[in-house]
């Protein structure tokens, strides 16, 4: 597929009759970059990305003139295609997720699935970076609510406790979900897809929670509590180890849930 970027950045910025300098200038760049950009002999950094549309007031897609519904098709075929390889060459997935942004530089449904691939801790301020990118122009509450998660998450990991609050009230309280109704309404194959990923979910959940309480109750010092739900999450984790019928990308969370070293400090 042929980009024209460069042509659309020059359409849009004449509709605004603004001159290069001052386009330049609202992105932070030099107008030779930007001049650069419009006669396509460099592209713009992937991260300016949004700020080009965010200035213009268009998505991402309209940016590159795509055919929204092939975008879709080809976007979710690089992520499904990376997600294969998330929790068992993470490298591998980051390399696949990042060829696909130079395809389809700034798209806010590769980025977040980007973000699963940056977990380690050197790597945070590089997440809220791109956390921050996404959410300055995803349309899709579905990404804004998860990279919004993800983003509080990387904020308490960081210490930033102050941040951790503002950012989980910009997320709704839902106490359903689209694939739990799918899966209670819909017959036949449809509800049972829906009911074998919600199960999954719920799962993961619930063993989040109670070994997320077996951490709290240790770092209080009640022992004897932390032992007690510390077992209760290795008893939930054996009644799935196993299971055929959902999916079971779960294994690459076995050591977040059963491991840190938690066993040998609760025996003591």
């Amino acid at each position: 597929m042929e980009i024209k970027l460069g042509e659309k950045i020059r359409s849009l910025r004449k509709q605004k009759n603004i001159s290069q300098e001052v386009l330049a200038q609202v992105l932070g760049v030099t107008f030779q970059a930007v001049s650069k950009w419009e006669t396509g002999a460099a592209m713009p950094d992937v991260t300016m990305i949004p700020a080009i549309a965010s200035f213009f007031e268009v998505s991402t897609d309209e940016l590159f003139s795509f055919n929204l519904l092939e975008l879709e098709e080809k976007v979710m075929k690089i992520c499904s295609d990376a997600a294969e390889f998330r929790f068992s060459d993470p490298a591998k997935s980051e390399a696949m997720l990042r060829e696909g942004l130079k395809q389809y530089p700034g798209n806010d449904i590769i980025l977040n699935n980007l973000l699963y691939t940056m977990q380690s801790p050197d790597r945070s301020e590089e997440v809220i970076t791109v956390c921050k990118s996404i959410l300055e122009v995803t349309k899709e509450d579905d990404v804004k609510y998860d990279v919004l998660r993800i983003l509080a998450k990387t904020y308490h990991e960081m210490g930033q406790q102050a941040l951790v609050g503002p950012t989980l009230e910009e997320i709704p309280e839902i106490y359903f979900s689209k694939l739990e109704l799918a899966a209670k309404y819909l017959e036949g194959k449809e509800a049972l897809d829906a009911a074998s990923t919600q199960a999954m979910l719920s799962r993961d959940d619930l063993l989040d929670m109670v070994s997320r309480m077996s951490q709290l109750y240790r770092e209080q010092g009640n022992k004897e509590k932390a032992a007690d739900y510390a077992n209760l999450t290795r008893k939930i984790y054996a009644l799935f180890e196993g299971r055929t019928d959902m999916f079971d990308y779960h294994r690459g969370r076995q050591q977040e849930w059963l491991s840190e070293n938690m066993w040998p400090r609760l025996e003591e």
